[in-house]
């Protein structure tokens, strides 16, 4: 995204424009969280086990975190409104796929199409809302960009527990095809052609490399964990995710315009962001996931109570996000991080020991902790992420970090579906023991964030948040 855009003289906030915008980043990430109320629901129409419809969650997210470098390479190429126009086309066809299904590998299939859609959508709307507004409206732009991820997560447990268990988990996609086909009216008649003058080449090995790896981790996980574990699949996919993956680090270090710049790394506290962060990302997002299926699987609760009961985690979430930054300046990054991951492990720990006649008012409480330092945390890494780059290495910065927080994600509901079986395998039990298993096992992986954070100086981040 060297070239400098055509066709656009950048002025004031298009209120429209970033709605549209805001729009498809609500149905993005409404998509990637409302599945799991409904994860019973759809097994039990797809004849398979509940976990096992996590592989439709990771293909989404994980897709979403291949593609989402190559969406400024797209944008530079091919223009903004045709890139987003045709994201916002996909995905809703893909939307339409996935209530067809008639079988997991279909709705996995459709659910890569949509991630692949949604990967091109986000990314080049906010490119565009951001190269067309004034640095001096930047502010006001950035506001409508950001209600969708704290509105989305709280609206889709819900939304996926009330569909499945009202209507049909069917609807719970197919809400979206009217909502992108308004979309992409708007969009033809809205979204500017910005595009570069002169735009880079693609790095073709290093997309190749990296979804290859990607890819062959996941195969090697599902063939893992799956109700007859396939050891000779899973040994080979492993076997060959190491391999890729080690040869896409060793030519994305060595390539002169990577697909991903990994030099960045060197930063300290980026990189401890990089490693730990995404990390602690990848346990707290295997939380969601794995709360409604203990409520329906291990407390015989119904898909609506489930998913509404979830809302509590996020409604912590959203309440502490004005205290966060008041906490980081008065107490430093460093300290706020470590509690952060202290108290993450705490309620993983306590919700280990949940029970079916646990009062609502305990559960809720915990549930609403739960979200409070989940969202301390992200912020805490976040934050201290970008404190050290310098401000020419930032794009790169902002597009490894992206990808790296979709592939924590993605792998962190295939982590916590892969503790559940394990867990089962191990206790010999149903229920709710092998959740009880997982999410101890999740809290005792928050080690690694805590001794990455420990190392940190004292004053990391004061710069920017304003401690120094």
């Amino acid at each position: 995204m060297n070239g400098a855009p055509l066709n656009h003289v950048p002025g004031t906030v298009r209120p429209a424009l970033a709605l549209l915008v805001a729009g498809a980043f609500f149905m993005e990430i409404l998509d990637a969280t409302v599945i799991a109320p409904a994860a019973p629901a759809i097994a039990a129409d797809l004849g398979v086990p509940a976990v096992s419809v996590n592989v439709a969650v990771t293909a989404y997210v994980l897709t979403v975190a291949v593609l989402i470098p190559i969406s400024g390479w797209l944008t530079d190429r091919f223009g903004a409104r045709r890139v987003f126009a045709c994201a916002l086309a996909l995905f809703t066809l893909a939307s339409a796929g996935c209530a067809l299904a008639v079988d997991l590998p279909m709705l996995v299939g459709t659910r890569i199409l949509q991630g692949a859609g949604g990967a091109m959508m986000v990314p080049v709307g906010r490119l565009v809302v951001l190269r067309t507004t004034a640095k001096t409206d930047l502010v006001r732009a950035i506001a409508y960009l950001t209600w969708p991820a704290l509105v989305a997560p709280v609206v889709a447990p819900a939304l996926g527990g009330v569909l499945a268990q009202y209507a049909s988990w069917r609807w719970i996609f197919l809400v979206n095809v009217p909502l992108g086909l308004v979309g992409l009216v708007l969009a033809l008649r809205l979204v500017p052609d910005v595009r570069a003058a002169s735009p880079d080449r693609l790095d073709r090995w290093g997309v190749l490399l990296t979804a290859g790896g990607v890819g062959a981790l996941v195969l090697g996980m599902e063939s893992l964990g799956a109700a007859t574990p396939e050891p000779v699949v899973a040994t080979v996919a492993l076997v060959a995710a190491l391999a890729l993956l080690a040869t896409a680090v060793r030519h994305l270090l060595r390539a002169a315009r990577p697909l991903l710049d990994l030099r960045v790394l060197r930063v300290p506290t980026f990189r401890v962001t990089a490693s730990g962060g995404s990390v602690f990302r990848a346990v707290i997002s295997a939380v969601p996931f794995l709360l409604p299926l203990l409520f329906q699987l291990g407390f015989g609760w119904d898909p609506a109570r489930a998913g509404l009961t979830v809302i509590a985690l996020f409604v912590g979430n959203v309440a502490v996000k004005p205290a966060t930054t008041p906490l980081m300046r008065l107490f430093g990054i460093r300290t706020v991080l470590l509690a952060s991951v202290a108290g993450s492990a705490a309620c993983l720990g306590a919700i280990a020991f949940l029970q079916a006649a646990t009062p609502t008012p305990l559960l809720l409480a915990l549930l609403v902790a739960s979200g409070v330092f989940r969202s301390v945390g992200f912020t805490a890494f976040n934050t201290v992420a970008y404190a050290d780059v310098a401000a020419g290495r930032m794009t790169h910065a902002n597009t490894l970090m992206s990808t790296l927080q979709e592939l924590g994600t993605g792998l962190g509901v295939a982590a916590g579906a892969l503790l559940v079986r394990l867990g089962g395998a191990v206790t010999g039990a149903d229920g709710a023991t092998p959740f009880r298993v997982a999410f101890v096992a999740l809290a005792v992986v928050l080690l690694w964030p805590a001794l990455e954070g420990a190392f940190l100086p004292r004053e990391a981040g004061d710069i920017v948040t304003g401690r120094a």
